[in-house]
């Protein structure tokens, strides 16, 4: 299947760049370019794009605005947003993330990892940039606990729970599946859970119920430890 992507970002040279590196793929096409929200909401009604890679700061229509009209849509199926961003601690980010975005991208991104990112996210998959994404999400969640978080996150078990937390700390599934001893099957099932359980869209956005939920602390450390192996969570041969 040809993966269709809608470009919105008021710098045309940034979308000049970007369909250059997209329509490039034999799996890609760029549909249409916007340089605002508003235009971008309208392409996207129009072409359904699988997949939107939206600025953030523009005129008219900001991309924190445009993104939550994007994905709240009535649809049958919703395209999926990426924020496109300069910096890679810009504030609005995780605004954008809480409105319905399935990740973000720096504008700099090196094109390979451009066409990766909308591969993954048009696959289905929440776009976490290891590390860079956690350490967003650290330095603006706190503002956001006091937000009730629905459902509870007691109705994870505790290895679902155990998941969850790796998950908030950036690790992939092949770190997750090393540290809690368990194949790497057995953690995509545990993950699966977690989302349908929370009624969640996404692996990004289990990251961020994570910290809304206290699940894990901005801060603390990057893999917790518990009874067993020092610094490695669960116990060896364990498969949940």
């Amino acid at each position: 299947m040809t993966i269709r992507v809608l470009i919105v970002d008021d710098q045309a040279l940034v979308r000049a760049g970007f369909r250059l590196i997209l329509d490039g793929q034999p799996d890609i096409e760029v549909i249409g370019e916007a340089a605002d929200g508003n235009e971008g909401v309208r392409l996207a009604q129009h072409h359904a794009p699988d997949v939107v890679l939206m600025d953030i700061r523009m005129p008219a229509l900001d991309g924190i605005s445009a993104t939550r009209i994007l994905t709240h849509l009535d649809t049958p199926r919703p395209a999926r947003v990426v924020i496109l961003t300069t910096y890679d601690l810009d504030e609005y980010v995780f605004d954008a993330l809480a409105a319905g975005a399935s990740g973000f991208l720096l504008k700099d991104v090196p094109p390979e990892d451009l066409v990766h990112g909308v591969r993954q996210v048009a696959a289905g998959d929440g776009l976490l940039a290891p590390g860079v994404t956690r350490r967003l999400i650290e330095a603006f969640a706190q503002q956001y606990r006091q937000r009730a978080v629905a459902p509870s996150v007691e109705s994870l078990s505790s290895r679902e729970r155990q998941v969850l937390e790796l998950m908030a700390r950036g690790l992939s599934n092949a770190e997750i599946a090393h540290d809690l001893y368990l194949s790497e099957n057995t953690v995509k099932t545990h993950v699966t859970h977690v989302l349908d359980k929370l009624g969640l869209r996404d692996r990004v956005h289990a990251v961020i119920y994570a910290y809304e939920a206290g699940v894990v602390e901005p801060g603390a450390p990057e893999t917790p430890g518990t009874p067993g192996t020092p610094g490695r969570p669960g116990t060896p041969g364990t498969t949940g």
